[in-house]
């Protein structure tokens, strides 16, 4: 029977499925802050970068998929987030985007596929404008290029169980646990005012991407999905139906379907 949590009931009582064990793990030292990663497998590269205010234990379901497949998983706790240190900057995806490429370094990666989560799906395209020659595709889920992507914040039980989750691993995997306040906060003005890509941003943008939205997404709205589209050179639209912002959790063998077919055509 195919695993669902639609509501998140399980994702807020037990978190994502456990992560397997690490071939390789530790912290990469770059520009003020500690980066937690992890590598699993081997095969072509592909890079999961979780979204804000999570860490990388919410892709539990995504990670033993891609092995299966062949894949070499890693992934990276964004600055501050999980297991991974900041200094007192404010957040922005470029400097997020920093430490992926100093985790692809420490690696010995070249070049990989980035899946992005929200957050994660921005740093991710970062990527892929300002460093292509290190980037093979992206695939973008959840997430928005400028403000006008967003839409107006409405509390759900769905949300309330996704943040109670957050708060728990928070508290049980940083290295300052007391800050989860002050840490969303800062998360929470990036979110607000970054990222601002205008259309010759778009059009600058020469990786394969796949855009992908979900059919009840809480945050972005689908007009901004058609006009990422639009504007970035072959680029594909995937529509998730059925699910919401976290379709990782909700509904997984759907979601790894999606990702696997992305990485399959690049």
């Amino acid at each position: 029977m195919e695993f669902r949590d639609d509501e998140l009931h399980r994702f807020e009582a037990e978190g994502a499925a456990p992560l397997p064990r690490a071939e390789t793990e530790g912290h990469a030292d770059h520009d003020g802050a500690r980066i937690w990663y992890a590598s699993y497998g081997r095969g072509r590269p592909v890079i999961l970068l979780h979204g804000g205010l999570g860490n990388s234990g919410n892709w539990g379901h995504q990670v033993p998929a891609l092995i299966d497949a062949g894949y070499q998983v890693v992934v990276i706790d964004s600055r501050g987030h999980g297991r991974s240190t900041r200094d007192e900057r404010p957040y922005s995806y470029e400097l997020m985007a920093s430490d992926v490429l100093a985790v692809m370094d420490r690696l010995k990666i070249g070049k990989a596929a980035i899946a992005g989560w929200s957050d994660g799906a921005c740093t991710g395209m970062i990527l892929g404008r300002t460093h292509p020659e290190r980037v093979s595709g992206v695939f973008f889920f959840a997430c928005n290029m400028d403000p006008s992507g967003t839409r107006e914040f409405v509390p759900t039980p769905v949300i309330e169980r996704c943040f109670s989750r957050h708060t728990k691993d928070y508290a049980a995997l940083s290295a300052t646990p007391d800050k989860f306040d002050a840490f969303v906060g800062a998360v929470g003005l990036m979110q607000r005012t970054e990222p601002n890509y205008a259309i010759p941003d778009l059009a600058d943008i020469h990786v394969p991407v796949a855009i992908v939205h979900s059919e009840h997404d809480e945050f972005i709205r689908r007009e901004h999905a058609d006009h990422l589209v639009r504007h970035i050179a072959g680029a594909e639209l995937i529509l998730l139906s059925g699910v919401s912002h976290f379709a990782p959790l909700q509904r997984p063998a759907q979601f790894n379907a999606s990702l696997l077919g992305f990485l399959a055509r690049i």
